[in-house]
């Protein structure tokens, strides 16, 4: 299957992964509940890494749970593991062969803490290692650059953030991402399009925040894999703080920014970088006004909640980036130097 396909076939991936996935993460928030643990600790790589940033924004932001994302040297090379008391250690990696995330929750399971794995692969040792497994089912992902394994590791993060609310709600908003993911998608030959404008480009910035700080992170992370643009993540806060003095006019700038508690200050950043610096714009919104602002424009379906955005919005992200791997005339399916498992000390 090849890069394309597997980008094209997410919305079915989400429907086997949720209907499989439903009673394991119930059973999970059932033996862990949020009253037993006092903050998640997660290990992970690369686009798991993104994952790990979702799961920060959303848990924090829906179950009041704190996040801290591992710091894996320190229990590998340092030898040096923090007491882990009062979390639930977690490792996210599609593979589930990383060394050091592995290290990590054996570490957590050692000191006694509960452990979770979100992998692909459910035989892995780091699923052989964890208390607690989340099969995400994405299917074989033959490409190197993550994409299915990436959004269905959003989707687990989610359904466990329901299951521990136990919100019904939030289940039902979840069941609507194949519709809201199929709306994205028709967007794929209007994306191939706009991607003939930045051939050329070398270098940008991709802006997001709140929910969305982990997909302008794995924006970035695809932009550089696949097409080789020096691509440089940061939240439209962290932006002001420097990194804005490098924007000139018409210097690309990617910025995914949805309607929610963010939305105005995502606004307020764009509208800056238009009109003061005339920066090249593409955003990613369901907002009018901040689609207004763009040079290229992608719409989001309207009804789209904020904390599922991730899911969604990183869709024309993958496809833009596709796109312009084959407008510069790269691989898509083998990027240089890169291998599908990637295992770190």
């Amino acid at each position: 299957m090849t890069l394309h396909e597997e980008i094209l076939e997410q919305t079915a991936v989400w429907q086997n992964s949720y209907s499989q996935n439903l009673d394991v993460v119930r059973n999970i928030a059932q033996a862990v509940p949020l009253d037993n643990i006092h903050h998640a600790f997660i290990a992970a790589r690369g686009t798991s890494d993104n994952a790990a940033r979702y799961a920060s924004y959303l848990w924090g932001a829906l179950n009041r749970l704190p996040v801290t994302l591992a710091t894996p040297s320190l229990f590998s090379l340092y030898q040096q593991p923090p007491r882990l008391r009062g979390a639930l250690v977690i490792g996210i990696s599609q593979s589930g062969q990383s060394p050091d995330i592995v290290n990590v929750v054996a570490e957590g399971k050692k000191q006694g803490q509960p452990t979770l794995a979100i992998t692909n692969e459910p035989d892995s040792p780091l699923a052989q290692t964890a208390d607690f497994v989340i099969n995400i089912h994405a299917g074989v992902e033959t490409a190197v650059a993550a994409t299915k394994t990436y959004t269905s590791q959003l989707l687990a993060i989610a359904m466990l953030s329901a299951a521990w609310s136990q919100a019904q709600d939030r289940f039902a908003a979840i069941e609507r991402l194949g519709e809201w993911g199929t709306v994205v998608l028709a967007h794929d030959e209007k994306i191939g399009q706009l991607a003939q404008r930045y051939r050329y480009m070398k270098q940008c910035v991709v802006l997001g925040r709140g929910y969305n700080y982990a997909t302008a992170f794995e924006w970035s992370l695809k932009l550089k894999e696949l097409t080789y643009v020096v691509a440089e993540p940061y939240s439209s806060a962290d932006f002001r703080h420097g990194p804005i003095a490098i924007v000139e006019r018409g210097f690309p700038v990617m910025a995914v920014a949805p309607t929610g508690a963010v939305l105005a200050d995502m606004r307020n950043l764009l509208q800056k970088l238009a009109e003061e610096k005339q920066a090249e714009l593409l955003i990613i919104s369901n907002d009018e006004p901040t689609l207004a602002l763009a040079n290229s424009p992608i719409s989001l379906p309207a009804d789209l909640p904020e904390w599922l955005s991730p899911l969604v919005g990183i869709i024309p992200a993958q496809l833009f980036a596709y796109h312009l791997t084959r407008v510069k005339g790269y691989n898509t399916e083998a990027p240089r130097g890169l291998n599908k498992v990637t295992k770190t000390t």
